[in-house]
């Protein structure tokens, strides 16, 4: 770390107090530090002079299944989603992505509202959270007050390490609708290692199944595209598709036919573009059979 850089250290108790320093410019915001401190060292980012903890705002942080709407603060940790019991009931599919992140150490660190503003193409959380249809929650301090707005986070990756987020502003949640009862959803991951790697490639997917029928399909995909992405071709293929026994065969097909319309992964050091190509096809096949046997 180069502290020479750092003039200021913060450590506000309010999302306001966070929001006007941050509207004075030049702060580096500190929660876990499990993406800020690698990238930092390696030079690919440089500490501002004001570091500003967020781990004291409490009200940044918690899990809100309560009502329709579900609520997650976004300096909540990965290992508080993992562990959370609600979650594992309305939300499955975050909670796996969840079991697979990285370590123990990390995941006690990492929070959600880092992970969704490192805005990696790879990000863990990412895929679940778009098939539950989410949206994140920005405030900035404007003319002497909070100012939020909402963001559906489809909208919200729109390349590697980048997302519409302005410097002014902090990411306080991440929200969606309770599922409906009939919903089921799964995630798959592949890296060298079960966790403590980056994911070759990920997928979540989650539909309403009624009759052996899908209907409300989602589909989304990590590490196969520059950022997160709704795989709208697949959903297409899938959407008011049996899988039956008789026709799940059938299902599967057309399905991995259409996943070749979303999925346009690169080589890279990790793995080649076939393999990952090869994975989203082995991935929609084995959640569609999980559906199928649910």
């Amino acid at each position: 770390m180069d502290m020479q850089t750092i003039t200021h250290y913060l450590a506000p108790r309010s999302v306001d107090e966070a929001l006007q320093a941050m509207a004075e410019g030049n702060a580096t915001l500190f929660c876990g530090g499990t993406d800020l401190s690698p990238q930092t060292e390696s030079g690919a980012r440089r500490y501002a002079a004001t570091l500003l903890n967020l781990r004291r705002i409490e009200a940044l942080g918690g899990i809100d299944t309560e009502g329709r709407e579900i609520r997650i603060g976004a300096t909540t940790t990965v290992s508080e989603i993992r562990r959370s019991a609600a979650l594992a009931e309305i939300a499955p599919a975050l909670v796996e992505s969840a079991e697979h992140f990285a370590s123990e150490q990390i995941r006690n660190a990492a929070s959600v509202g880092g992970n969704l503003c490192n805005a990696s193409p790879a990000g863990d959380l990412s895929p679940p959270l778009l098939v539950l249809d989410a949206s994140v929650e920005l405030a900035c301090w404007r003319d002497g007050a909070v100012q939020t707005r909402r963001v559906p986070l489809e909208r919200f990756f729109v390349g590697p390490g980048k997302s519409v987020k302005r410097a002014e502003e902090l990411l306080t949640a991440v929200v969606f609708d309770r599922p409906a009862g009939d919903f089921a959803c799964r995630f798959r991951k592949s890296g060298p290692r079960p966790a403590l790697e980056i994911s070759t490639v990920s997928l979540a997917l989650g539909a309403r199944v009624a009759g052996d029928r899908l209907s409300n399909v989602r589909v989304a995909m990590g590490s196969v595209a520059p950022t997160p992405l709704r795989a709208r071709h697949l959903e297409a293929a899938l959407e008011g598709k049996p899988i039956d026994a008789s026709s799940l065969a059938a299902t599967v097909a057309a399905a991995v036919a259409a996943s070749e319309h979303d999925a346009k992964p690169i080589d890279d050091v990790r793995a080649s573009a076939w393999y990952r190509g090869h994975l989203v096809r082995v991935f929609v096949e084995e959640v569609l059979h999980d559906l199928r046997r649910d």
